[in-house]
């Protein structure tokens, strides 16, 4: 995706996280992958690993963050974390 200039568009903090946090949802099967025709595409795994990237990131950055940007995380890996642990979980129907 480039702009009218045909330049990247300039990445800040939170298109950082929302990158991350689409590739957790695609992981997590709750997002299409971009490349799957539409389908999900489950890997548990993956999905951990960028959860915990993100969660490292939240340490990382603890006192450098605006409130805005802290309050982002934070809801979103509240939201990565527990849909993880529904899909780890529950039983899975056949």
């Amino acid at each position: 995706m480039t702009d009218e200039k045909g330049a990247p568009p300039q990445i800040d903090f939170y298109t950082f996280l929302l990158s991350l946090g689409s590739s957790a949802f695609i992981h997590l099967g709750d997002a299409p992958h971009p490349d799957g025709g539409g389908e999900s595409l489950v890997n548990l795994v993956l999905a951990k690993q960028t959860i915990d990237i993100l969660g490292m990131l939240e340490q990382k950055t603890k006192g450098n963050l605006t409130p805005e940007e802290e309050k982002f995380l934070e809801n979103l890996l509240v939201d990565l974390r527990l849909r993880y642990v529904q899909k780890t979980t529950s039983p899975r129907s056949a």
